[in-house]
């Protein structure tokens, strides 16, 4: 059966949601379709035992993202979602016995940094933490909020603060401005970590993404009942909107049909439009997954360097050991030698001697976690295109690098958990987001140019849009969301427009406030 909607979006994660949210409240009539059986995207959940455990993002940060989000339709994310702001940001530890927290006080963070590696490190910290905040608050209008970033409006900025030039080390990797901003290797080692978050190596990534840790800092929060719970709130607005969710249905092919049309060609049926937005990684179209019509789409991704892809454990257990109960919500136990971690991602091989993050999801909330809790461990994988073995081979080794590596650090499980249940690696990521080639973060955030090398919203096919986590602004759940802003502002202005390529905003992009935008509150706020 073919039937017509206005919009219709593939892919119900975080941009697709916020896009459809956006379109709904303007008015328009929304369908999203979605391969999966719940709406989230990466954002998921697995069963366990204990109850569903996070098997994504584990966090919200820059809420404000959210605050806009909801406000558009006229409603309060409190009131949708119950959160809970972390005073302690997260726990560090390493090999030699060494801890460090960091919290969302900056004095209290201070306080634990000079304890942790004397006065000068804690100075250190402090001009660090400026920069960091700088560098956010510079390039959040003219590349984050903007819908169409340039180079000419970042060299405006720049010129208009000279001593830009100087906090974003433009000839400098993260980790060579990271050995220039702190003495102690721990602490370079620390904040390097941030260029994960993106999918990178602080090896080869630019400088400027230290401007990561101003968004941490500025606030961390639990979503109760875990991130998946935030995209069921935004399903459940969106629906209260008017939109039309079809879960468990595979688009196949989108067809260009002329004079704008488009048809959506699924397991179910067929449906036709003219305005089509893909919310998946846009290297599925450049490599004709989803059909030859479109395969000109972002074509440059098809064959551009992936980002990170990841083993994440997510599973039910009693921790047992000396750390167990020293755990915190985020913890990370680094590795001796990230100069190797990297090194081995670099050459498309698991981590000998790995980083590993662990979310003890039980302990965010004030009640105590109960004897059996819920736990999502991840340790950085290389994609699938630097040459993965096979399944059970990727498994074993990960069991094995895995679990010993936190036994050294005194934290064991009961019980271990076994890779058939609780592993998700590249190949299942693959398989999961087909075309991504395990990469959870889209094309790679290495270089100066990487952020305005990203697709952005408006394609070259009159009618089809891009958003999520492969898209511009990039990766990371309150990008993913603001790139769903930047696709249904783009719809609206090229739909009342005379011409399509008219700018969709100011250089300072959502942040002027619109009926799309809704309120703006100050970027560097927790709220």
């Amino acid at each position: 059966m073919t039937t017509a909607h206005r919009d219709i979006v593939i892919g119900a994660g975080m941009g697709g949601l916020a896009t459809a949210i956006r379109l709904a409240a303007a008015g328009r009539s929304v369908l999203v379709l979605d391969r999966h059986a719940a709406p989230g995207g990466r954002a998921r959940q697995v069963p366990s035992p204990a109850g569903p455990v996070d098997a994504g993002p584990t966090v919200l940060t820059m809420r404000w993202v959210f605050d806009e989000l909801f406000a558009c339709a006229g409603e309060a994310l409190e009131d949708h979602v119950t959160l809970h702001t972390q005073d302690l940001l997260a726990r560090h530890w390493w090999p030699d016995g060494s801890t460090l927290d960091l919290y969302a006080d900056e004095a209290q963070s201070m306080e634990a940094v000079r304890a942790f590696a004397g006065d000068k490190a804690a100075r250190q910290f402090h001009a660090f933490t400026k920069r960091a905040a700088c560098l956010f608050e510079a390039f959040d209008a003219p590349l984050m909020r903007a819908a169409s970033p340039s180079i000419p409006h970042l060299v405006k900025t720049v010129a208009q603060r000279p001593a830009l030039l100087r906090q974003m080390a433009p000839l400098s990797t993260l980790a060579q401005s990271l050995a220039r901003s702190f003495d102690d290797p721990r602490l370079q080692q620390l904040f390097g970590r941030y260029a994960t978050y993106v999918g990178g190596s602080p090896y080869q990534s630019p400088a400027v993404l230290a401007l990561i840790w101003h968004a941490e800092a500025s606030g961390v929060h639990v979503v109760e009942g875990g991130m998946h719970r935030l995209a069921r709130a935004m399903m459940q607005l969106a629906e209260k909107l008017g939109v039309t969710f079809q879960f468990e249905n595979h688009v196949e092919a989108i067809i260009p049909m002329g004079d704008g049309l488009h048809e959506i060609k699924t397991a179910h049926g067929t449906h036709q439009t003219k305005t089509v937005v893909f919310n998946g990684d846009p290297r599925a179209l450049a490599t004709g997954a989803l059909g030859e019509g479109v395969g000109q789409v972002a074509k440059h991704t098809r064959d551009a360097p992936r980002s990170l892809s990841a083993n994440v454990w997510s599973f039910a257990a009693t921790p047992t050991g000396p750390r167990a109960d020293d755990l915190a919500y985020h913890n990370v136990f680094f590795c001796a030698d990230p100069a190797q971690e990297f090194s081995d991602l670099k050459a498309g091989q698991m981590p000998r001697n790995p980083t590993l993050y662990i979310c003890a999801e039980d302990r965010g909330t004030p009640t105590a976690p109960p004897d059996l809790e819920r736990f999502e461990i991840i340790m950085n994988a290389p994609p699938l295109e630097q040459g993965i073995t096979t399944r059970a081979e990727e498994a074993e080794t990960c069991l094995t690098r895995t679990f010993p590596t936190l036994r050294a650090h005194g934290l064991t499980f009961d019980p271990i958990p076994q890779p058939r249940h609780a592993l998700t690696g590249p190949q299942g990521f693959d398989r999961l987001f087909p075309a991504t080639q395990g990469s959870l973060y889209g094309q790679s955030p290495h270089g100066t140019m990487a952020a305005f090398q990203r697709p952005q919203a408006r394609t070259k096919i009159p009618g089809l849009y891009l958003c999520g986590g492969g898209t511009h602004p990039g990766a990371g759940v309150p990008m993913s969301a603001l790139s769903g802003a930047h696709a249904a502002e783009a719809i609206l202005t090229d739909q009342t427009s005379p011409s399509r390529f008219r700018p969709t905003a100011t250089p300072g992009g959502i942040s002027t406030p619109s009926p799309i935008a809704g309120p703006v509150q100050s970027r560097s706020s927790p709220s």
